[in-house]
C-alpha cells in the first residue's frame, strides 16, 4: 500500500521497529518497562537541498536518536518523521 505523504527538503519518513518482547536471556520484558525503539525503516525520502543531498533511501534500516523526530499516525500505523542529520548510522 502506497503512502500519500512525501517528506520535504531534507526530512525522512520512518515506520519505527516493534520494541523488543523478550531480552537475550529469555526474560519477557513487560509494556511499561519497554523502551522506545531507535530503529526502524524508511518509508520515504524527501528531495534534499540544494547543499545537501540526501544519503538514505526507501527501504534502508537506520539508527535515530531516542527522542528524535515528530510521531504521526498515518492509516492506523505510527510513523516518525525528522531531519536526515537526526538519522545516527545506516544498518
Amino acid at each position: 500500500m502506497a503512502l500519500n505523504i512525501k517528506p520535504l527538503s531534507d526530512r525522512v519518513l520512518i515506520e519505527p521497529a516493534a520494541a523488543e518482547t523478550k531480552t537475550a536471556s529469555g526474560i519477557y520484558i513487560p509494556e511499561t518497562a519497554k523502551e522506545k525503539p531507535q530503529r526502524g525503516k524508511v518509508v520515504a525520502v524527501g528531495k534534499g537541498t540544494k547543499d545537501h543531498e540526501m544519503t538514505v533511501n526507501v527501504g534502508d534500516m537506520v539508527l535515530y536518536g531516542k527522542f528524535a523526530g515528530t510521531e504521526l499516525k498515518l492509516e492506523g500505523t505510527d510513523y516518525l518523521i525528522m531531519r536526515e542529520d537526526d538519522i545516527l548510522a545506516i544498518v
